[in-house]
């Protein structure tokens, strides 16, 4: 298991997560745009959210790696995650979250670009997933800009603040990865 690095990228650094961010991860997931598809459940008080990120946090956790994301200013960006599977499998899923004052700016595919590599080169990884609501359409396009290919669709499968909702499944396999 590679541990939790920072990570660079023209525009970005990708830090690893740590207690003193976790007041800026709560409120970025309270921003109603936002929370509309949280799915990794960030609660109403900082005290639950501390809880839910608790994974993320422990570094010798090496199942779930975070990071804190910035851009060259140090404006605090979001955050992503990289959740593995059991180790025979070399596998993981994405996660990232962006703060709407970022949006529609180049971030979401730069920094998703950034785990892809990071999962093939540093980690070894054979595929990388992620999910999305069928009605994410921003993130939809990130995932297909980045090369992750439309593997299928899960019905109501995501508890959102709307309800259940179906998720579009995507990957793509090291193979496929233009190093």
């Amino acid at each position: 298991m590679t541990p939790v690095l920072t990570l660079h990228s023209a525009r970005v650094k990708l830090q690893p997560i740590s207690p003193d961010v976790v007041e800026k991860i709560h409120h970025l997931h309270a921003i109603p745009a936002v929370a509309q598809y949280n799915t990794i459940g960030i609660p109403d008080n900082l005290a639950a959210t501390e809880a839910v990120l608790k994974t993320r946090l422990d570094p010798d956790n090496e199942k779930h790696l975070g990071w804190v994301l910035y851009d060259q200013q140090h404006n605090f960006l979001g955050e992503a995650g990289l959740v593995f599977a059991p180790a025979r499998f070399r596998k993981a899923e994405i996660s990232y979250t962006i703060h709407p004052d970022y949006w529609n700016q180049g971030y979401a595919t730069e920094i998703v670009k950034s785990l892809i590599k990071f999962a093939f080169q540093e980690c070894q990884l054979h595929r990388l997933e992620a999910g999305v609501a069928v009605t994410n359409c921003a993130s939809i396009r990130v995932l297909e800009k980045t090369g992750m290919q439309r593997e299928g669709r899960h019905r109501k499968i995501l508890p959102l603040i709307s309800g259940w909702t179906d998720n579009f499944s995507y990957a793509i396999l090291n193979s496929a990865y233009s190093h």
